[in-house]
């Protein structure tokens, strides 16, 4: 199975992050967690990137705020799938890095989830990595599976208490 690699702008952004690398792991997705800024660490983001293929990943998610330009600078270094995670980091509560994030020019694609949505970067991962592996569609299915069965035993109870 591909790896997922898990980059963040700032370590600052790890305590958001942390929830998409939980979330790979009780998947059993191997994952690789990594700190390189597209300000700062410019020429160590665009290697890893380049040898990202390489190096078994499969999916790139990318997190960072404010003017949140690391998952753009990784999209732009690979054909593998990036998926951006916009923090919410600053006074507009995250919608600069949002717009930061989503708003990338044709031809040089980042799927972006919601605001601090490191979960469901995590599960589209698993989702993207899943097209090619049955056992990782049958975890996602049993997930989703559960979640509803349990939707559905909290309205028989409520509906019973409020008969």
């Amino acid at each position: 199975m591909k790896k997922v690699a898990v980059i963040m702008g700032s370590d600052s952004d790890l305590k958001v992050v942390e929830k998409a690398i939980t979330t790979l792991q009780n998947y059993g997705v191997q994952t690789e967690v990594h700190i390189y800024s597209a300000h700062r660490t410019p020429v160590e983001a665009k290697e890893f990137t380049a040898s990202a293929r390489d190096n078994g990943i499969g999916v790139i998610i990318a997190a960072a705020g404010k003017a949140a330009h690391l998952a753009g600078a990784i999209a732009a270094n690979t054909t593998l799938p990036v998926i951006g995670i916009p923090i919410k980091a600053s006074a507009l509560e995250g919608i600069d890095a949002l717009l930061s994030t989503v708003q990338m020019p044709a031809g040089i694609p980042v799927a972006t989830v919601a605001i601090d949505g490191a979960e469901n970067a995590a599960l589209l991962a698993i989702q993207i990595l899943a097209v090619e592996d049955k056992e990782l569609a049958e975890k996602l299915q049993n997930a989703r599976d559960e979640k509803k069965a349990k939707i559905l035993a909290t309205d028989k109870e409520v509906n019973e208490r409020y008969k």
